[in-house]
């Protein structure tokens, strides 16, 4: 069962990171932040996800999970 997830990040993140980050989708606040939300197959997936946006140097703020 696929898991919608939702990961808040520090400042904006282009668009065009949307295929690489596995077509989760992109939203920017006026808050300087980047809301990504898509679903993932598992853990292990969130994980490598998550991974994704370390390598990129982002700084994680929030990440949340659900059915």
């Amino acid at each position: 069962m696929m898991q919608r997830v939702e990961i808040r990040v520090e400042g904006h993140l282009d668009q065009t990171w949307t295929e690489w980050l596995d077509g989760f989708n992109l939203a920017h606040t006026e808050r300087d932040k980047t809301i990504l939300t898509g679903k993932v197959k598992d853990q292990a997936a969130l994980y490598g996800l998550i991974a994704k946006l370390r390598d990129l140097g982002v700084k994680l703020i929030s990440v949340n999970s659900g059915e």
